[in-house]
């Protein structure tokens, strides 16, 4: 079969043939790579770029032009998916560089033993939190738990969850001002394994 053709590439694809898509990986896999890393100048970024466009190729087969270039598709796609991860990757930085700097403003602008009190303060808040809310909000930051998670353990709602964990941190932050928002975040970056924004 004439994969090189266009026309028969993309149709093959389209009802699943899966000799179609290892063609295409074959013959667009390196020069797609390299055109990713012009783009990053990151190789293992560049090769999850690649690697996310083909898998969405893939699971997007049916709704592919046939009459449009598969080669221009190809590099069209590689450019959006980079788009798309600089700007995650944009913000989740801003995001970290927030943290880091709210938390040497708090660690050098208190002593240990204010510190301490203030987590003291904080966790006493918490335990001030109606019931419900209390639960969910420590199943959250503490635990780790996703919102799904929390939704099948409790059996609840994951809007309720959602809900319940607006509502804690309205609450407290009501409660401690702004200045505690930091702690906050050290207290529940310190607990879960993996760190919390909001």
């Amino acid at each position: 079969m004439d994969f090189y053709n266009n026309l028969v590439l993309i149709e093959n694809l389209q009802i699943g043939n899966e000799k179609a898509y290892m063609f295409l990986l074959d013959k667009f896999h390196r020069q797609l790579h390299a055109y990713a890393l012009t783009l990053t100048h990151d190789p293992a970024m560049a090769q999850d770029i690649v690697q996310n466009v083909f898998l969405k190729t893939w699971k997007s087969r049916k709704r592919l032009n046939p009459h449009f270039s598969i080669r221009s598709f190809l590099y069209k796609s590689v450019y959006n998916e980079f788009i798309n991860t600089y700007q995650k990757s944009k913000a989740m930085m801003l995001l970290h560089q927030k943290y880091v700097e709210s938390t040497n403003e708090v660690v050098e602008n208190n002593d240990d033993n204010a510190i301490a009190k203030m987590i003291t303060i904080v966790n006493t808040e918490i335990q001030k939190l109606p019931p419900k809310c209390q639960k969910v909000f420590i199943l959250s930051k503490k635990e780790g738990l996703t919102n799904n998670e929390i939704s099948e353990h409790l059996n609840i709602s994951v809007k309720t969850v959602e809900a319940q964990i607006t509502k804690a941190f309205g609450i407290l932050k009501k409660k401690l001002g702004r200045k505690y928002e930091t702690i906050l975040m050290l207290i529940f970056r310190k607990i879960s394994q993996k760190p919390q924004f909001h």
